[in-house]
């Protein structure tokens, strides 16, 4: 919830930005807003490490240096879908990376994955009905705003 609060709070305010500087440019509050939530993100690579780490599936080897790449990852996208010339290459790359992440998702909600204390007390399956449908909005809104 806080990432989809992040995304459409500064969505928000870029609206009111550039409307302050002359006319709404929604695409660029749009690419504004998915850079900041992806390093918002990023910070809990580093935060809760532990909690990401037991998200993965067991045949992944090095869980912990996976989610500090998938940490640095993030950062990368975050400055690359505000340059102008990497863009494009960048959201296809994070189009792909939302799909790759999925089933780390399934995974930890199958186990309970309370990802923040690392622990297996989390919601729970239960947890897909909202999670699904926001890993496509992400798809859909780095599409629209960054490669139509």
């Amino acid at each position: 919830m806080k990432v989809l609060i992040i995304l459409l709070g500064t969505f928000g305010i870029g609206l009111v930005v550039t409307k302050l500087s002359g006319d709404f440019n929604i695409k660029l509050s749009a690419q504004i807003a998915i850079a900041v939530m992806m390093a918002f993100t990023a910070l809990g690579h580093f935060k809760f490490t532990q909690g990401m780490a037991m998200m993965m599936p067991s045949f992944i080897p090095y869980k912990k240096q996976v989610v500090y790449i998938t940490g640095v990852i993030e950062i990368a996208a975050a400055a690359g879908l505000l340059i102008p010339t990497t863009r494009t290459l960048t959201a296809w790359c994070l189009i792909l990376f939302f799909i790759v992440l999925t089933p780390a998702n399934i995974n930890a909600a199958m186990k309970h994955i309370n990802m923040e204390k690392g622990t297996f007390d989390g919601p729970g399956p239960a947890y897909l009905w909202f999670r699904i449908p926001l890993q496509l909005l992400f798809i859909a809104w780095v599409y629209w705003s960054c490669l139509l």
